[in-house]
């Protein structure tokens, strides 16, 4: 109901007749279809009623029916009559039975000598019974008849019956046809409607009932209160009407309307002009002491009537007043273009370009902008410095004012000096004529003022407390100097230019900070290690200092980590997490953990850190953090790599094949509760191993899938060095503009050669110590390393010792010949050894105390079947 009533009254008259007339036709032809329906069924029920009452007396009544009650099996000849009448009359059922209403015959013989369900008492008595009941075989008519001997005594019944759903089969095949035909009577009417509403609707131009009564009840008032001037006139040039302001304008009499146009006493153009109804826009005419502008159109265009309407506006004070607002139109859109084109960077010298070029020549024909050197560096403009031209801007490039790039001291009788001592405007209208401007360089300003540059306004650059440089707007081509008002249009312009200008300074500012802070937490220069070749390029962000880093960590062994990590974000506060994140593998790698269980540990420190962050209310927390880790083992080749939410590696094979290998991508640091999984590699010597950040393979305008398609390229078309492959990756990689930090870092793999390892089986018997002894003095011999001879002796026999007393078989000592002599013996116990001091009378307990007095570094890390201690002496 409430969509029909939303019809009815939120919608035009047109369709609200087509709405209601539509309902009313369908409520017709619903209520046709329905009576006819009930009709027939009535029928149907009256027919069923009279079938099975003469079904029933017919048998009741045929020969031989009597007689059978009287013989001794009443069923065996009755129940082929009864079924066979059945079929013949389209009956359900016609069933014989005595008068205790026991059944003799039934469709069913199951059913027969069993009890009639219904009324028999009337039957008995020698009436007849109809009735409906809801019978075993559905909804049913069934009528009771007696059977009468010659007598007249009843001495059984008769019962015929029929299922009103067999008789309403007809009802139901006449319904389709019912239907059809109505929906054919409502689809005519519907049409019919439809033409009718669309006539209404094209008469009433779709309003409804409430908008047509307020259209006629303001359409009087509308038309004398507006303060233009109406006049409709007819096609045959007679004036129809014209409203109170035409009257008043034209001085029209009170007699006009019905009048023709030429017969109102007009001037005779506009007279013309009225009877003609030819188009005219803005058409200027004098009537008395006004200039009217008519604007006239014909309202035959869209069916309408003949004739024409026109509107008459009084021009005569807009003219007077066009000039200044068109003026004043200019101003505005002046300053909004400053709004919306000055500061579209945070760079303070294109800022103060952009205001240059926006004041030329529009506002002045020349502009220049002189700013503190401190303000070019983002940091506070000093008064007692010298200003430098950061921009100019002129209708042409020969005018003889100061370069750009050009430190200027203004004396403190100019102009300049004036508005950065006071912080106001200062309007200079006649620079010939002013000896304060003229003392700044007396030669130049006579070149100025010969030049044609006439008047000057200078306006100091404010934000807030500081004044950041003036700005000099100068003119030559307008005879006219400034004035006042352009002179507060001036201030206004440099006032929303000036906050550009101190946003982009504060930002100069932060950027140096982040800068300088994350350059000093970058690696300053690798350390040496012969295991790889390695180069490294990083390029920060346009927008900003990221959080991306990189490290290279040698490790025991002639090992080597690479590490490349990525804080989202910019500023300094990714800066800062990244350096926290960047001391903590560091911290981690002297742990000597595969990278997996590093990757493990700096996702709980992350964790941590976030904990700490969010409950002192700090700052945010590292979300979106990402590392990758890997170890380069020089003796083995191999190289185990794991990665949090970092983007794969890239291998570039010695014959130049590229490929990213399988690495598990784990979750970024911080998430917590999943695991990290290593990838083992075995590299051979001369492959390039590049690692990167995510800056370099995708940003805004290409996914990453985009960005490895494009790295593969440039790897396949890089040299072989590193540095070349740097240099190739980034000029194809990088953007223009980068809006990410990039991280790149550049590997050659190396191979120890086999002739520089040495290593032993030990049994384990102490006295294998000796032997091991003397197998090292031979392969010092061998390398020329005679001098660590004695030293290596000591550290091994203290490393084995300790291994045969404290480990467990197998024993194995290695020896390796790299930037340092590296002794390293491992055993299958997990027990860790641990530096401890002994007492003058302990005879024992000095053992790792000597080593790491011999030794430049000593330590121990893990394996999967034990331990290994190492120590590493310099080479002499």
């Amino acid at each position: 109901m409430s969509a029909l009533r939303s019809a009815l009254t939120g919608r035009s008259i047109a369709r609200q007749v087509f709405v209601l007339q539509v309902v009313i036709v369908l409520l017709l032809v619903v209520a046709a279809v329905v009576a006819l329906y009930l009709q027939v069924r009535r029928d149907s029920t009256q027919e069923a009623r009279n079938r099975s009452v003469a079904v029933a007396q017919a048998f009741a009544n045929a020969p031989g029916t009597r007689e059978a009650l009287d013989s001794p099996h009443p069923t065996k000849i009755l129940q082929p009559r009864a079924e066979a009448a059945r079929k013949a009359t389209g009956v359900d059922f016609i069933v014989v039975m005595n008068t205790d209403g026991i059944r003799y015959t039934h469709p069913k013989p199951n059913r027969i000598g069993k009890k009639f369900v219904g009324t028999i008492e009337p039957a008995l008595a020698g009436g007849t019974v109809v009735e409906e009941i809801n019978g075993t075989i559905g909804r049913l008519v069934q009528a009771v008849v007696p059977i009468k001997d010659p007598h007249g005594k009843v001495v059984g019944l008769v019962s015929a019956g029929i299922t009103t759903a067999t008789v309403g089969g007809t009802a139901d095949r006449q319904l389709p046809l019912v239907l059809f035909a109505a929906a054919g009577g409502l689809a005519l009417a519907t049409g019919g409607t439809a033409l009718v509403s669309r006539r209404l609707l094209r008469q009433t131009h779709g309003l409804g009932p409430h908008e047509m009564t307020r259209m006629y009840e303001h359409h009087d008032a509308v038309l004398h209160a507006v303060r233009e001037g109406v006049l409709i006139v007819s096609g045959e040039g007679r004036l129809l009407l014209a409203n109170d302001e035409a009257h008043r304008l034209l001085d029209l009499p009170a007699d006009a309307e019905g009048r023709h146009a030429l017969d109102l006493g007009l001037a005779p153009d506009t007279a013309e002009l009225l009877a003609s109804g030819r188009v005219a826009t803005d058409e200027v005419h004098l009537v008395k002491d006004r200039l009217l502008a008519v604007n006239q159109r014909p309202t035959d265009v869209q069916g309408g009537p003949p004739g024409s309407v026109a509107t008459l506006r009084d021009s005569t004070e807009l003219r007077a007043l066009s000039g200044r607002a068109e003026t004043a139109r200019e101003r505005l859109n002046m300053l909004y273009d400053a709004g919306v084109g000055i500061g579209t960077s945070l760079d303070v010298t294109r800022t103060a370009e952009e205001l240059a070029e926006l004041a030329v020549p529009r506002f002045a024909d020349f502009a220049t902008v002189d700013l503190f050197d401190a303000v070019l560096g983002g940091g506070q403009p000093e008064a007692v410095t010298s200003l430098r031209r950061t921009a100019s801007s002129g209708i042409r490039e020969d005018a003889p004012l100061y370069k750009v790039g050009r430190q200027i001291k203004f004396v403190d009788s100019s102009p300049h000096a004036r508005s950065l001592r006071s912080g106001q405007a200062v309007l200079e209208p006649d620079l010939g004529a002013a000896p304060g401007w003229h003392a700044q360089d007396l030669e130049r300003t006579a070149q100025v003022v010969e030049y044609g540059i006439h008047s000057l306004i200078t306006v100091p650059l404010r934000a807030g407390s500081l004044v950041l440089g003036v700005v000099s707007f100068w003119r030559s081509e307008k005879p006219e100097p400034f004035d006042l008002d352009e002179l507060a249009l001036a201030e206004e312009l440099v006032a929303r230019a000036a906050v550009s200008i101190d946003n982009a300074r504060r930002y100069t500012r932060e950027h140096s900070m982040a800068v300088t802070l994350q350059r000093s937490l970058l690696p300053r220069r690798l350390p040496e290690q012969t295991a790889l070749d390695i180069a490294y390029r990083y390029l920060p962000a346009q927008a900003g200092v990221g959080g991306d880093w990189f490290d290279v960590l040698p490790l025991s062994g002639a090992r080597v980590a690479l590490v490349v990590g990525d804080v989202v974000g910019h500023g300094l506060h990714a800066a800062a997490t990244m350096g926290r994140l960047r001391t903590a593998v560091h911290n981690f790698s002297a742990l000597d953990l595969p990278p997996d269980e590093l990757l493990a540990l700096l996702d709980e420190l992350v964790g941590r850190i976030d904990q700490d962050e969010t409950a002192d209310g700090g700052s945010a927390p590292v979300t979106g953090a990402t590392c990758l880790y890997a170890i380069y083992d020089p003796v083995s080749r191999r190289c185990a790599i794991a990665r949090a939410g970092h983007p794969p590696p890239a291998l570039v094979r010695p014959d130049g094949e590229v490929e990213f290998p399988d690495v598990p991508a784990g979750p970024p640091l911080g998430l917590g509760g999943l695991p990290f999984e290593t990838a083992d590699l075995v590299l051979e010597e001369g492959s390039r191993l590049v690692l990167y950040t995510d800056g370099l393979v995708e940003d805004r305008e290409r996914d990453i899938d985009e960005g490895l398609a494009l790295l593969r390229g440039a790897l396949e078309r890089a040299g072989e060095s590193p540095e070349d492959t740097c240099r190739v990756v980034l000029e194809s990689q990088l953007p223009a503009r980068p809006s990410d930090d990039v991280a790149l870092l550049v590997a050659r793999t190396r191979a120890l050669d086999a002739d520089r390892i040495a290593d032993w089986q030990v049994p384990n018997d102490p006295a294998a110590v000796g032997e091991v002894r003397a197998s090292v003095s031979r392969r010092l011999a061998g390398w020329g390393l005679d001098e660590l001879t004695f030293t290596t002796e000591l550290i091994l026999s203290e490393l084995v010792t300790n291994a045969i007393r404290y480990g467990a078989d197998p024993i194995h000592v290695r020896v390796l010949f790299d930037r340092t002599l590296i002794c390293e013996v491992f055993d299958s116990s997990n027990t860790s050894p641990h530096l401890r001091y002994a007492a003058m009378t302990d005879e024992g307990g000095r053992g790792l105390f000597l080593v790491a007095q011999l030794a430049d570094r000593w330590g121990t890390r893990y394996t999967p079947a034990g331990k290994v201690i190492w120590a590493e002496q310099p080479l002499p």
